[in-house]
């Protein structure tokens, strides 16, 4: 796949990563995330923390776009998004923007993943 090509689900997905991993974990707009790290990882380099989960939000954005082994991308976004959600349900739920409805949420999202990858591929 090329960036050429217009997927508007893969556009979503890889907005998703950009804007938690840019806008909300390195340049801090949602302070709320790095408690969360500061809570479940440690204070002492909460900051640090977040920054480097936030490179690596936005790292998944190029590997979303990029194509590159799409079906391992899939199955990588899955793994993440459900074990931070997973976690983040058990250890932090009153940080949460939604509380546990967080979980709902973040299924849903790995559903829309799972359907962009694997079934409409097949279509």
């Amino acid at each position: 796949m090329s960036f050429a090509k217009f997927d508007i689900l893969m556009y979503f997905i890889a907005t998703v990563w950009f804007v938690n991993g840019l806008y909300c974990k390195v340049l801090n707009f949602v302070p709320r995330h790095q408690e969360i790290v500061g809570r479940i990882l440690g204070e002492t380099y909460a900051r640090e923390l977040t920054i480097l989960i936030g490179l690596a939000e936005v790292g998944m954005t190029v590997w979303v776009l990029s194509g590159f082994l799409r079906k391992f991308n899939a199955i990588t976004q899955i793994i993440v998004i459900m074990t931070m959600n997973i976690l983040e349900f058990i250890l932090v739920p009153d940080l949460l923007l939604w509380g546990r409805l967080n979980f709902v949420l973040a299924s849903l999202f790995c559903a829309i993943i799972y359907y962009n990858y694997f079934v409409k591929i097949k279509a």
